[in-house]
Order: C-alpha cells, then sequence, then structure tokens
C-alpha cells in the first residue's frame, strides 16, 4: 500500500507540472493566435493550407513586436512615438493611466533600466522574520525630504502569486545583496522555499 501511495504522489510530481505548463502554453498560443484577426480573410494560414496550426499568431505577433521595434528605433521612429505619447498625454483619463503605465515599462524593458536588477534579503513585516524582496530604485521627489541617510525603493513579492506584493522604502543598511540571480531569487519565492538556489546561500551587505 505504501509502494502504491509513493508511485501516485511520483506521478503527480511529473504531471501536474507537466498539465500546467501546457495549460498555461495553450492560453498563451490561443490568445496570440486571435492576432491572425487583423489579417484579411484570404490571408489566414487556416484558408490558405485547408487546416488549422496553432501558433502562427505567435509568429505574426512577434513580427509585429520585430517591426515596431525596429520603426521605433530610427530617427523617424522616435519623432513618430514622441508625438504619440503628446497625443495621448492630452486626453484627460488616457493620460493618467497611458502615463503610469509607460513609465513602468520603460523602467522594467529599457536597457539602462535598474528595476528588478538586485534581490534583496530584508526584514518584512517585521524585524527578525526575513524574506526576499527585489530593488526597484531609489525614493525620489518629495519623498526624499522626510527620510534620513540613504534608502531604497523594494518590491516584496507575494506567495505563490509574486505579481501581487508590497511597495516599501528601507534604509540601504538594512537590505542584504543576494548572491543569486532575479530568477534564482523568483523561483525561490514562487516554490515557497521549496526550490532553493542551486549555489551557497553567500551574501553580503549593500
Amino acid at each position: 500500500m505504501a509502494a502504491v501511495r509513493r508511485w501516485l504522489l511520483a506521478g503527480l510530481l511529473v504531471l501536474v507540472p507537466l498539465a500546467i505548463t501546457m495549460a498555461v502554453l495553450d492560453w498563451i498560443v490561443g490568445t496570440l493566435d486571435q492576432t491572425l484577426q487583423i489579417l484579411p480573410h484570404a490571408w489566414h494560414p487556416d484558408r490558405l493550407l485547408g487546416f488549422h496550426i496553432p501558433g502562427f499568431g505567435v509568429l505574426l505577433a512577434l513580427a509585429i513586436v520585430l517591426v515596431i521595434g525596429a520603426v521605433a528605433s530610427n530617427f523617424l521612429g522616435k519623432k513618430l512615438v514622441g508625438w504619440w505619447d503628446a497625443l495621448l498625454g492630452r486626453i484627460p483619463i488616457v493620460r493618467s493611466i497611458y502615463s503610469s503605465v509607460k513609465q513602468v515599462s520603460d523602467t522594467l524593458f529599457s536597457e539602462n533600466g535598474n528595476a528588478f536588477r538586485k534581490a534583496l534579503l530584508i526584514q518584512w513585516p517585521r524585524e527578525g522574520v526575513w524574506t526576499i524582496g527585489f530593488q526597484t530604485g531609489t525614493p525620489g521627489g518629495d519623498v526624499v525630504n522626510h527620510l534620513e541617510g540613504e534608502y531604497l525603493s523594494v518590491y516584496v513579492p507575494t506567495t505563490p502569486n509574486p505579481t501581487g506584493g508590497y511597495f516599501v522604502m528601507l534604509k540601504k543598511s538594512d537590505c542584504i545583496e543576494l548572491k543569486m540571480s532575479v530568477d534564482e531569487a523568483l523561483t525561490y519565492v514562487i516554490s515557497m522555499g521549496v526550490v532553493s538556489p542551486g549555489s551557497p546561500a553567500n551574501h553580503k551587505p549593500l
């Protein structure tokens, strides 16, 4: 009986991650396949080939992103992007939403950005309790006029869903920079500490 239970658990450990991964990939591919709707009906791969092959939408979406990126990288493209930003910046409500989202995306995806570049060991939510956070920058604006000393802006993710979390400002001296990549730290958080990084837990004070 114990052997049957062990085999059952072993099978679940193999199949559950695989099933979840396949379900997520199926959702992503299905969603991106909707981009094919922008093509004329006569150009749809299903119509040209006579049968459906999932994934053409992924290729189309990737091609669109690459083309937009190439256009936006040249001089004329930068002018058009600046004009577009200025236009949306004059529309009430849209302005506040677009500007906030753009600032976040510029920080996350910019080659010069520093968001989520460091994994930190911090005491949260109280002294003596430790967790992993990610440095997102340093405090700015009027906030710095009310903080004495050097502070870091830190995002503390929740477990097992790291898309929810808390934004806190902590003294730099209270944060410990971990010698692990952001991916390793995220895996550690998402797995609730079950999947630890492969390297020893070396760290150094900031």
